[in-house]
């Protein structure tokens, strides 16, 4: 008798099904519901969503998604396929490895929906966020454990007769296969350089101040990430800084922030700046256009020359990144 298949999900937060209005009012609308992300009362909150944001919001979006689009769809997604891919191949046909979307298309649920065709059930979960928060990683778990219930909505008690087995790879912030992963990456884009970078900026997705106050860990895992990082390639302190984008809101959220940092940077003597994001593995709108494209023109507006200004790539599909993946999968499902 054949040893039963793993099932493996990689977690993503999300995109939209097309850089169209059309596609990201829906997207915009499940990501900005989801009080794991934006935690005011229902109320309050969805008037001003529906009313407001939902209205504007999706075309400016639009053209942003438009900028970085690939032939083949949406970044986050093709680059995902490209994970999946690499980590089907090095893990073997005792594992079974889907992409699943927090927000959009593939979704977790239709994932665990094709687990469930193929008869597997014990399922490992990578949240594909190397720093745990409240706004990305639990908010995976709360749709993962819908999905295995085969909850359809809120109104209708979970009625699946059964529920697979589940397993979560913790926080990977520093884990040294991750840490090594990006220090061989980052190092073979240094090199390909014409000009020694002459700042380098760590910069992760922001989240509100009062998040970390109320217990999230996400600051203190990010520093250690940054500070690791730093260490493995060999950048004194005063070689590299660490920020947050992607501010959203009126709250104050974790600072400095890279836009306005970015924007003073030329006036610091910065000429030269390296910018890097490691909460993202996987390329997407925040890497390719807020901080490439976005980025680029923040440096300039504060006097820095455009083409000096320079980001890495995410270590989506890097064989470093892949062989650390794998391992981090190889040791979570060990005794199945």
């Amino acid at each position: 008798m054949s040893t039963p298949r793993i099932g493996v999900l990689i977690a993503q937060l999300g995109t939209p099904d097309a850089p169209t209005p059309q596609a990201l009012r829906p997207y915009l609308r499940q990501f900005l519901s989801d009080m794991r992300v934006i935690d005011y009362a229902p109320w309050k909150w969805q008037p001003i969503l529906r009313g407001i944001i939902l209205n504007t919001r999706p075309k400016r979006s639009a053209k942003l998604y438009q900028r970085i689009w690939l032939p083949e769809g949406s970044p986050l997604l093709v680059y995902s396929r490209q994970q999946v891919e690499g980590v089907q191949a090095r893990l073997g046909t005792g594992y079974r490895v889907l992409v699943g979307m927090r927000y959009g298309n593939p979704s977790i649920p239709a994932a665990f929906a094709q687990f469930a065709a193929e008869g597997i059930d014990r399922i490992l979960v990578v949240p594909m966020f190397p720093q745990f928060s409240c706004t990305t990683t639990a908010s995976i778990y709360d749709e993962v454990y819908l999905a295995a219930a085969g909850r359809r909505c809120p109104l209708f008690h979970e009625r699946k007769r059964f529920v697979p087995t589940l397993r979560f790879v913790e926080p990977y912030y520093d884990h040294p296969g991750y840490i090594n992963a990006m220090r061989d990456h980052l190092t073979q884009q240094i090199e390909q350089l014409p000009h020694v970078p002459d700042k380098f900026m760590i910069t992760f997705h922001g989240i509100p101040q009062r998040y970390v106050e109320e217990g999230d860990p996400y600051r203190a895992q990010s520093e250690r990430t940054a500070h690791l990082l730093a260490e493995a390639l060999g950048w004194s302190e005063d070689q590299w800084m660490l920020t947050f984008q992607s501010r959203f809101g009126p709250e104050k959220w974790l600072e400095p922030y890279t836009d306005a940092t970015l924007e003073g940077l030329a006036a610091q003597g910065v000429q030269r700046p390296f910018v890097f994001a490691p909460g993202f593995v996987t390329d997407c709108l925040e890497t390719l256009d807020e901080l490439g494209h976005e980025g680029r023109d923040q440096f300039a507006a504060g006097g820095g020359r455009p083409d000096n200004y320079v980001t890495a790539p995410c270590l989506n599909a890097f064989p470093g990144w892949l062989d650390a993946l794998a391992g981090l999968i190889q040791t979570n499902s060990q005794g199945w």
